[in-house]
């Protein structure tokens, strides 16, 4: 018999040294990998004759593996629903840096007796034997200190407003109101969910301001279909449109002149802060807060530039305060 070989799957193994079932079994694989796969194409990459991959074809549905077949020019054989693919695998790499992701983003719910920590249990145990033990040991013996500042997203909340995003169907939020404790409802157009320095945002249409808006998605208590649909809008960009959001409709606005040119300037000036303009010189930054103290000491402290706040009065003061704490930090003791 001829040799054939695949240029995806390598050589196929001699007919007369394989059993039937493990021809059978390929051919699933094949049927998985490329749906539609005819007759013909299927005997080729198996490296036998049309007759007898129609046998192992037979032999599936023997099985009970619902395989079906449609005719004419974009025919072929499909797998019907409910078959059962075949398990992921992992190269050896592949499987740390999972087990190093979870541990990393997560590490308070990797315990065994949380979602996440019995989820990647399984992961580890269905590796092949080598691999299996760098992993488990990797999650066993690592010891990970919990970021007790990072939100905790319910992931059924999220997953049902991905899942409303992405039917553009209208939804009712329940979060409960900071100052009073009580339930407050909002009916939101849910455009986009954007995941933002670990932190999970809805971005949305709110009805009830009639103006775009973001939620913090570990604030919310409830997500409701309203049985609603909406029309979300064209080009949107959800990354660019949540961080120019971020950065616009606070309370207070704020200008701040850096002493450097703009393409120097914008790695050290995240997009929530405001937008950067060009200055004569230097770069303008324009942009709202609520907080000035988190503006002045995570934000502009971390400017390597000489700036001025040149709108801003509390900004100023924030400025100021945290200059003042910094200088006595190094100043000598008389």
């Amino acid at each position: 018999m001829t040799d054939v070989t695949d240029p995806e799957t390598g050589p196929a193994p001699e007919s007369g040294r394989t059993a039937p079932t493990a021809r059978a079994l390929r051919a699933l694989e094949l049927l998985q990998a490329r749906p539609g796969t005819t007759a013909a194409q299927l005997a080729k990459r198996l490296g036998v004759t049309e007759r007898a991959a129609r046998r192992y074809v037979a032999i599936l549905r023997e099985a009970g593996v619902p395989v079906t077949s449609v005719r004419g020019p974009y025919g072929g054989y499909r797998l019907g629903r409910g078959t059962r693919l075949p398990p992921v695998s992992f190269t050896q790499a592949e499987a740390l840096v999972l087990v190093m992701a979870v541990l990393e983003g997560d590490p308070a719910g990797t315990g065994s007796d949380g979602p996440v920590g019995a989820a990647l249990g399984k992961v580890v145990r269905a590796l092949p034997e080598g691999v299996r033990e760098r992993a488990a040991s990797l999650h066993a013996h690592v010891a990970a200190t919990p970021d007790r500042t990072r939100p905790r997203t319910d992931p059924h909340l999220a997953s049902r407003l991905v899942a409303a995003a992405a039917a553009a169907e209208r939804v009712r939020l329940g979060r409960r109101d900071p100052a009073t404790g009580g339930l407050r409802e909002s009916v939101v157009d849910p455009w986009a969910v954007v995941v933002r320095y670990g932190r999970w945002y809805l971005l949305g249409h709110s009805h009830h301001a009639d103006a775009v808006r973001t939620w913090r998605i570990d604030r919310l208590v409830s997500v409701d279909t309203t049985g609603e649909t909406f029309v979300p809008p064209a080009d949107l960009d959800p990354v660019a449109a949540l961080a120019e959001h971020l950065a616009s409709g606070w309370e207070l606005p704020t200008r701040v002149l850096i002493d450097a040119p703009l393409d120097e300037v914008r790695p050290w000036v995240s997009s929530h802060l405001g937008r950067l303009e060009e200055h004569g010189t230097g770069t303008l930054l324009v942009g709202t807060t609520r907080n000035p103290q988190a503006y002045a000491a995570e934000g502009l402290a971390r400017v390597p530039f000489p700036f001025r706040v040149v709108e801003g009065p509390r900004l100023r003061e924030a400025v100021a305060e945290v200059a003042d704490r910094l200088a006595a930090a190094v100043r000598e003791e008389a």
